[in-house]
């Protein structure tokens, strides 16, 4: 540990911040304001709406807001969502797919290469990037590209990175109109921020609490299949990166036939995890059960358990306040650790070393 910050000590966490994480935490109401906006100006053409599947083929902060469509149109929409995180697309991605590539920098090489895959396969693509490769190929190839702000953190910038997405299919008749749902969003994270706030004494700061619970253990993430899995991500996501820590996730019922069997031993280890759990109205009623009976069985074999419940009525709201709750608490936990919660160097030194590791003629 470097050098632990006070949590009642508003000054000296904004000075752990230098990135200023927090600052586009607070923003993020706005963002998704402006995103709206963004894609909303974008004219797609209208045969883009006659496909059989959506493929969202991205990394790291830029994939999340794949996962968060494919979760929000899973009972809203009649064919597949898919995810791609890698180099390669899946076989079956073609004329009648609708391919999101997303790279908030316009320079991920994964991305890059799906892309010019996806151009082969025939797919029907829309670019999302602030900019870089990406970008410059988009346009050559007179594919719709989507252009949000620069100079934030990719994991910063979810509201960049979803909500076009859904305008796309907003604007094709796949959806109907967000208009209500975004503005219960940004009420919903306007209400939230005002309770996460740095200058929020701990002790009334949900987010510092459970920054402090966790601190210095192992955070395990439960969440719910197919509704607050992809929060669970997140949350070890933003653990990750910006406390520079571990963190794990599993989901319910899957983990009640495994995980929950795994919690005797080494002892000494079990008393260094606290289990999160993320819960929500719109959870299975079967899995709600299944969550208060595991609670009992690992109340006194592990450190501790929180629970975090989303707010919001829609089901976009919710998901969002969940995830903003661990936006702050991991940076919250970095302040903690005495650690600057925006650069992530193991990964610059890995895109550097790949880097000169490409043959040329070769994207990266």
């Amino acid at each position: 540990m470097k050098n632990p910050v006070d949590l009642n000590d508003t000054q000296k966490i904004l000075a752990n911040d230098p990135g200023k994480m927090l600052e586009a935490l607070w923003n993020l109401p706005d963002q998704c304001e402006r995103a709206l906006a963004i894609g909303r100006g974008v004219k797609i053409p209208a045969d883009y709406a006659s496909v059989s599947n959506i493929v969202i083929t991205g990394l790291g902060g830029s994939a999340i807001g794949g996962d968060f469509l494919r979760l929000f149109v899973n009972d809203k929409l009649g064919i597949p969502v898919v995810v791609n995180r890698d180099y390669i697309l899946p076989k079956f991605v073609n004329s009648q797919t609708l391919l999101f590539a997303v790279s908030y920098s316009g320079n991920t090489e994964e991305t890059l290469s799906a892309y010019s895959q996806a151009r082969l396969q025939g797919a029907r693509i829309v670019a999302l990037t602030n900019g870089g490769k990406l970008k410059e190929l988009a346009e050559k190839d007179g594919v719709p590209v989507i252009i949000v702000p620069a100079g934030i953190s990719p994991r910063a910038a979810t509201g960049y990175l979803l909500l076009p997405t859904l305008t796309v299919l907003e604007s094709l008749g796949l959806l109907g109109d967000l208009s209500d749902e975004i503005k219960e969003v940004t009420a919903v994270l306007r209400n939230l921020r005002e309770q996460l706030r740095p200058d929020l004494p701990e002790g009334q700061n949900k987010a510092k609490q459970i920054a402090r619970k966790i601190n210095g253990k192992i955070p395990v993430i439960w969440a719910a299949s197919g509704n607050t899995e992809v929060i669970a991500t997140r949350w070890k996501g933003q653990i990750n990166e910006n406390s520079k820590a571990p963190a794990y996730w599993n989901v319910f019922p899957e983990l009640n036939h495994n995980e929950i069997v795994g919690l005797e031993e080494p002892v000494e280890l079990l008393k260094k995890i606290e289990i999160i759990i993320l819960r929500d109205k719109g959870d299975h009623p079967r899995v709600q059960k299944r969550m208060d009976i595991s609670m009992e069985i690992v109340k006194d074999v592990v450190s501790g358990i929180t629970e975090v419940w989303s707010s919001g009525d829609s089901r976009l709201a919710r998901m969002f306040s969940l995830t903003y709750i661990g936006d702050y608490v991991s940076v919250y936990l970095a302040a903690l650790y005495g650690i600057d919660p925006t650069p992530v160097k193991n990964i610059d030194y890995l895109k550097n070393k790949l880097a000169e590791a490409t043959p040329a003629g070769v994207a990266h």
